[in-house]
């Protein structure tokens, strides 16, 4: 199995969130993907099976510990791949759960890449899920920006999403991973988001991981779409694009953009530059 590895949303040649990319003729079984991604350790790895052309694949996304419905950071690194192999272009992925596609670019030296994401939608969080959040990170209420409400959001992928009120308060995030995996199990989620707001369009990024294995996730591309249609839809800026920096408590800088119309519900091009690994 050739797996290729690609580093997405990276600050130009730092940086970014490692994903695994194996382009194939032939789905492996459920098995094997799982082991590879396992072996290879990356958050993500992404399988994508070429249909009747280039142009259309069947798509399905491991991490280390289960399979999820939609990686924002592997798609953007299968785009990238698809555009090295075969030209830059748009590209048509069916998931599991959702058809959204990726368009792949050269620019320079690096392959750039954006993907349309699946429809998003949100539900404000009620205190007791707050409460239970908050005391898994020992965050306390007080620590949370009364900006933006905490919301379980989906583009793709359910997450959590709580804003905090400083750096500081970001830099502090830490849990027990065997007791963020029982959370997210038992609440549906692929990760939980913490965010500072720097201005109405820049954002300061932390996610856990712990549903796929991974204490926290350099980069993530499909919580970035859900959080950009969270904010479209409580019509939180006239603004149609934020820029989110994520990984830095990491040593990982990585950038990611989200772009939005004003349709509520309607999916978010989430884009960002890759580099290759190895």
């Amino acid at each position: 199995m050739n797996i290729i590895k690609i580093s997405a949303f990276s600050d130009d040649d730092r940086g970014g969130n490692p994903a695994g990319v194996v382009l194939t003729n032939a789905m492996p079984s459920a098995a094997d993907m799982e082991r590879a991604a396992a072996n290879i350790g990356f958050s993500e790895t992404v399988f994508a099976e070429m249909q009747h052309d280039k142009n259309n694949w069947r798509v399905r996304y491991f991490s280390p510990e289960s399979e999820v419905p939609f990686c924002g950071h592997a798609t953007i690194a299968l785009g990238a791949a698809l555009a090295e192999k075969y030209g830059d272009d748009r590209y048509q992925l069916s998931l599991n759960e959702a058809e959204i596609s990726v368009q792949g670019m050269r620019q320079g030296e690096q392959y750039v890449a954006a993907l349309q994401s699946p429809p998003t939608r949100y539900t404000v969080l009620d205190q007791l899920q707050i409460d239970e959040t908050l005391a898994l990170f020992d965050y306390q209420q007080s620590q949370l920006s009364e900006a933006i409400a905490p919301a379980r959001i989906h583009g793709g992928a359910d997450h959590f999403v709580l804003a905090l009120n400083s750096v500081a308060d970001l830099a502090s995030m830490s849990y027990d991973l065997n007791q963020g995996r029982a959370f997210m199990q038992a609440h549906g989620l692929v990760t939980i988001m913490f965010v500072v707001i720097e201005t109405d369009e820049l954002f300061h990024v932390r996610n856990a991981f712990a549903s796929g294995g991974v204490l926290e996730d350099p980069a993530t591309g499909a919580a970035a779409a859900a959080f950009a249609g969270y904010l479209r839809d409580i019509d939180w800026s006239n603004n149609d694009k934020i820029t989110i920096i994520q990984g830095e408590d990491m040593g990982c800088r990585s950038i990611i953009t989200a772009e939005y119309g004003t349709e509520l519900g309607r999916s978010i091009q989430v884009s960002g530059a890759t580099r290759k690994l190895g």
